[in-house]
């Protein structure tokens, strides 16, 4: 257990996934570098990213979301949160924090709501190219909004003209990759295909066919690593078998900044994670968006790296087995053109996210 020190104390309010988890923790750790404390107030299913959290106590508090349209969910939720406002309250009086930090989603709001109606420090920070409902909400009557991309979509135009563009907080493991050159392939071409938490059967599926379809020479120098459905792992498994492609499938790999830092393409969503991930490592990309994105964040995520000539992107729309293998092919066999993506990648990259945002949050904490 991290023993309680003598610094400042921040709460630090995430949860429902790893996109917004894995962010919050990064900020900790550059908190506790300058001697913070830090506490995680989550619920229930963050509790489940969390078991590496760098917190001194996790605060578990009641939040609920509801659908646009149930209007008893409207209120479930509503009442779920107002317990877990309750709950942050007390808790706060206890540890006092020094400033309340939130990075979106559901489980944010009751530590935020706590501490507004408390008078403390208060920073959102807001991980997509556009504003999550939960940040929309609070932007307006929070201390200080910072932001991962230079666009901040669906924010109140005062909202985001006063919004710190900071970065997304990657984990160490990801910043040490901005160190590291980018090697064009030679003989051996190593491609990435990651698939996200959502929407991930059509990649799952989609991609080994594609594989499949390309030129023998091709698909002779090829090494993939594949994120797959559990449920799509046989048949994955059995289309690169068939196209004599050596690939390794499994539903999640632990060791991701080791992979990503030796992939020569990577081919994934665009979730906020994942494209500022992208652009620290310095790598080139095929995006496909989650078409069912809550107002389209991944498409706009996606821009960023589009904008400045790192990554291709294949809308859902337009996606079959024959326009990415034709995607593949043109990259793959164009070593000179995935170093200049690299490096356009790289461009727009901001591997000192996390200082940027201590600073945020050092500068209006009591």
């Amino acid at each position: 257990m991290i023993q309680q020190g003598k610094g400042r104390l921040a709460v630090v309010a995430a949860g429902g996934t790893g996109g917004h988890l894995f962010p919050a923790q990064a900020l900790a750790e550059a908190l506790m570098a300058r001697g913070w404390r830090v506490v995680l107030a989550t619920d229930e299913r963050g509790a489940a990213y969390a078991g590496s959290f760098p917190a001194e106590e996790r605060i578990a508090l009641s939040a609920a979301t509801y659908r646009s349209g149930d209007p008893l969910g409207m209120v479930r939720a509503g009442v779920a949160i107002l317990r877990g406002v309750l709950q942050a309250r007390v808790a706060f009086k206890r540890l006092n924090p020094a400033v309340v930090v939130g990075f979106g989603g559901y489980p944010s709001l009751p530590a935020l709501l706590a501490a507004l109606s408390d008078g403390r420090p208060t920073v959102i920070h807001e991980q997509n190219a556009v504003m999550g409902r939960a940040n929309r909400f609070l932007a307006s009557h929070v201390t200080a909004v910072a932001c991962a991309f230079p666009t901040l979509q669906k924010a109140d135009p005062k909202v985001a003209a006063r919004a710190q563009v900071v970065g997304n907080p990657v984990r160490p493991e990801i910043r040490a990759l901005a160190d590291l050159p980018y090697e064009p392939p030679t003989d051996r071409i190593r491609l990435l295909i990651t698939g996200g938490s959502q929407g991930a059967r059509l990649l799952s599926e989609l991609l080994p066919r594609a594989v499949a379809r390309l030129p023998d020479d091709l698909r002779a120098r090829l090494s993939v690593q594949q994120q797959t459905r559990k449920e799509s792992m046989d048949s994955a498994r059995a289309v690169y078998r068939e196209a004599l492609v050596e690939a390794e499938i499994a539903p999640f790999f632990r060791d991701m900044a080791g992979r990503l830092g030796a992939a020569h393409l990577v081919v994934g969503r665009s979730g906020a994670s994942t494209v500022c991930e992208l652009a620290v490592a310095g790598k080139p990309a095929i995006l496909v968006p989650l078409k069912i994105a809550l107002d389209d964040d991944q498409g706009q995520n996606a821009r960023l790296l589009a904008e400045a000539g790192g990554a291709e992107v294949a809308p859902e729309d337009v996606l079959t087995v024959e326009v990415m293998a034709k995607a593949l092919e043109t990259l793959l066999t164009n070593p000179a053109r995935l170093e200049r993506m690299a490096a356009a990648s790289r461009s727009v990259g901001r591997p000192d996210a996390a200082e940027r945002l201590a600073d945020v949050v050092e500068a209006i904490a009591r």
